[in-house]
């Protein structure tokens, strides 16, 4: 295998990776109890995938087309600054808005603050 061939599988392992992760994203968003862990795994795991999507992606044009792409970095920047800061700011409004726990974690969180 040559250096270009390894950074090529680099790059789709990075992708493959990216879409188990969207994967478990969706699983998560669709089988969670509340509002507050279906953020957690809407924010934390799709992040990532899109991440180490759009990095493969990168990855690939670079080291196949020797080509730069400035829309996926800024993509994949943007996409690191905002996605966490949407997640909390989903979190914030639902607690302001005395949005109810799932079960068994109202009780778990009662019990650490008596």
């Amino acid at each position: 295998m040559t250096g270009n061939e390894i950074v090529e599988l680099i790059a789709a392992l990075m992708v493959l990776f990216g879409s188990f992760a969207a994967v478990i994203s969706a699983y998560g968003i669709v089988i969670l109890p509340d509002v507050y862990t279906r953020s957690h795994a809407g924010t934390k795991s799709s992040t990532l995938a899109v991440l180490l999507t759009l990095t493969g992606v990168f990855i690939f044009f670079w080291s196949a087309e020797h080509y730069i792409s400035v829309r996926l970095v800024l993509g994949i920047v943007f996409l690191y600054l905002t996605a966490p800061v949407a997640g909390h700011l989903i979190c914030r409004a639902a607690y302001h808005s005395d949005v109810e726990l799932a079960g068994k974690a109202e009780d778990t969180i009662l019990q650490h603050e008596e």
